[in-house]
């Protein structure tokens, strides 16, 4: 069972047209997230993980830094990057939001991931939730890095979008 604010992004997420097959960016209404935007941000999918396209202030005020363009896996303390990046990539293979349970120092943190189209259509971006599990981390600021523990994919697994390749005028993939 996933903090009430995790469970929020998971549903919003959940309710989108073409959720079963990832939506667009352009479905999400930030006013479904209300007193929760601030713990929202939104990246680019890159080859080696995402970078931040915009970030909540209270994320912001978390890293205590702006993270507009900054590579997201850099937040991560090195141990932690390679399953955060298999995180991110099992959101977009299996269309699905994954949770990341993480610590911040001694606090707890579940910060849920969900894979959206950008306006090619391409899945290229993914929306985030940093939700703090404990009273003392609504207050915490200046994290070095975070340490990841586990990530668990929630809902069914649905086919990954099909992408068509020709060659020569051939349809081969």
């Amino acid at each position: 069972m996933f903090h009430r604010g995790t469970q929020t992004l998971i549903d919003a997420w959940s309710l989108l047209p073409g959720a079963q097959r990832i939506p667009s960016r352009l479905s999400v209404d930030p006013a479904a997230f209300g007193p929760l935007l601030p713990q929202v941000f939104v990246a680019n999918r890159t080859g080696e993980g995402a970078k931040v396209r915009f970030a909540g202030g209270w994320i912001e005020g978390f890293h205590d830094r702006s993270l507009a363009a900054r590579p997201w896996l850099d937040l991560w303390a090195a141990d932690s990057r390679p399953l955060v990046a298999s995180a991110l990539i099992q959101a977009f293979r299996e269309a699905r939001p994954v949770v990341v349970v993480a610590a911040a120092g001694a606090e707890g943190l579940e910060i849920a991931l969900a894979p959206l189209r950008g306006p090619d259509g391409r899945p290229d971006r993914l929306i985030g939730l940093y939700q703090p599990l404990g009273a003392l981390a609504r207050d915490l600021r200046g994290v070095e890095a975070l340490n990841a523990r586990v990530s668990i994919g929630v809902g069914p697994i649905r086919p990954a979008p099909v992408a068509l390749a020709c060659l020569d005028g051939r349809r081969v993939a």
